[in-house]
């Protein structure tokens, strides 16, 4: 088991950027899955971005590839989610998860990840 806490969340305007951090601490050795996923009011959560941690592969939510960016730094035991041209619609919460699987095909389905960090806002407006 990992624990896991999001930073990063703020307000920003319409085509703006923001970079959200998630520090891992714990078992990191049962943890090769990392993910981003996003809760907007009223909505399920959804996939948002996910990476096979030491160098796997990184795969997004085909709508948001382009404008958001999975990624790590190991010796820091950080994930990172760079998103840029932001949208009012990508408003939401933003969960940082782990677990352990297919590094090379993480899962894309929240039910998938057995870790959960806290959440952190972001709200764009237009």
């Amino acid at each position: 088991q990992v624990q896991l806490e999001e930073s990063g969340g703020s307000s920003v305007q319409a085509g703006g950027s923001l970079r959200l951090s998630c520090a891992v601490s714990g078992d990191t050795s049962r943890t090769n899955c990392m993910g981003w996923f996003r809760q907007a009011p009223g909505k399920e959560r959804e996939g948002v971005a996910v990476l096979g941690t030491g160098g796997g592969p990184a795969y997004y939510e085909e709508a948001l590839e382009g404008r958001f960016t999975i990624s790590e730094d190991n010796a820091k035991n950080t994930v990172f989610l760079q998103m840029d041209s932001l949208k009012p619609e990508d408003t939401a919460v933003y969960y940082c998860a782990a677990t352990f699987g297919d590094s090379r095909l993480c899962p894309f389905r929240p039910r998938a990840y057995s870790d959960w960090g806290q959440g952190t806002q972001v709200t764009v407006s237009s």
